[in-house]
C-alpha cells in the first residue's frame, strides 16, 4: 500500500513553500525579485529532475523555459546572465533539483535518499512511467515560467 504525501502536508502549497524558500535563500537574497505564483507556467525548455527512493518513490521534477534557466544560473553562480554558458544552466538546473529534492525528502515517510539529477535542455521529454502526480506548484520568477512537481511511484 503507497502511502498518500497529503499525511505529510506536502501539497501544492507547501511546495511553494519550500520553493520560494529557496528562492530567497540562493536565488533572490536581496528579496527584489521573488517567486510568485502563476496559474499556467508549465514551460519545458529546461527540464531537471531527481528521484527519490527509499521510505518513499518519486520523483521530483523542475521545468522552466530558457530565459528562467539562464537567469537561475546567472544568480546561483553569481554572475551576468549575458556569460551563461549551457553548461552553467545544465549544472545550475541540476543542483536547484537537487536542493528542493532534498527539501521534499525531509517531509516524506522513512529514509530516502536522492538519485543524481537529470537535465534535459531545447524540449527533450524525461518519461516516468508507473507515476502519479502528487502535488504541483507553477510560478513565474522575473516574469518566466517555472514549475515544480513531484510524482510518486504507483506500485499497486
Amino acid at each position: 500500500m503507497t502511502t498518500s504525501l497529503t499525511e505529510y502536508r506536502l501539497d501544492g502549497d507547501a511546495l511553494f513553500g519550500i520553493a520560494y524558500q529557496i528562492w530567497t535563500a540562493y536565488l533572490d537574497p536581496d528579496g527584489v525579485r521573488p517567486l510568485v505564483r502563476a496559474e499556467d507556467a508549465n514551460a519545458t525548455d529546461v527540464v531537471a529532475a531527481i528521484s527519490v527512493t527509499g521510505g518513499w518513490d518519486g520523483h521530483v521534477v523542475i521545468g522552466c523555459s530558457q530565459g528562467a534557466a539562464t537567469a537561475i544560473a546567472a544568480a546561483m553562480l553569481a554572475m551576468p546572465v549575458d556569460e551563461v554558458t549551457p553548461t552553467d544552466v545544465v549544472d545550475a538546473a541540476g543542483e536547484l533539483v537537487n536542493v528542493v529534492g532534498g527539501n521534499v525528502k525531509s517531509m516524506l515517510p522513512g529514509a530516502s535518499v536522492l538519485s543524481l539529477p537529470k537535465t534535459t535542455v531545447g524540449g527533450g521529454l524525461i518519461r516516468y512511467p508507473g507515476t502519479r502526480q502528487v502535488c504541483t506548484t507553477t510560478c513565474t520568477w522575473q516574469g518566466e515560467p517555472v514549475t515544480i512537481t513531484v510524482l510518486q511511484v504507483n506500485l499497486t
